[in-house]
């Protein structure tokens, strides 16, 4: 009689460790996240810091680690994607935001182009965001 319901006991633990294992973690869809300004201003001129921010759509939670490899600033909104300048990463960021130094050559509506890949997710994040130079 023991050895009926431990092997019972056995057959029941093997067939949920299986469905534990079958069951796969939900991840989340590239297109869960997202490129945020932290300010939408800067003033014109030379070495001006842009921070974004890339967050989870879904949870709100800011998203650290993510692999920055495409960068581009051109004032492409307002007709002028000829007018492009040099973007480099700044240091001093906290978790989920990203700080680049950038020069603002003129007044007007200048775009930064992102492309990021972010741990654990297949795809690429892509972002266009408007920042206007004053």
């Amino acid at each position: 009689m023991k050895t009926f319901n431990y092997t019972r006991a056995v057959r029941a633990a093997l067939i949920g460790i299986a469905m534990t294992g079958s069951v796969t973690a939900a991840r989340a869809d590239i297109k869960d996240y997202e490129f945020q300004l932290v300010d939408q201003t800067v003033k014109a001129g030379p070495d001006k810091i842009v921070t974004v921010r890339l967050v989870n759509k879904t949870t709100g939670k800011p998203v650290p680690d993510a692999v920055i490899f495409a960068t581009r600033l051109d004032m492409a909104p307002d007709g002028m994607q000829e007018m492009a300048t040099k973007i480099v990463p700044a240091p001093g960021a906290e978790p989920g935001s990203y700080k680049f130094k950038a020069t603002f050559g003129m007044a007007g509506r200048w775009q930064l182009s992102l492309g990021a890949k972010v741990q654990g997710e297949t795809g690429t994040v892509e972002s266009k965001l408007v920042i206007t130079a004053q």
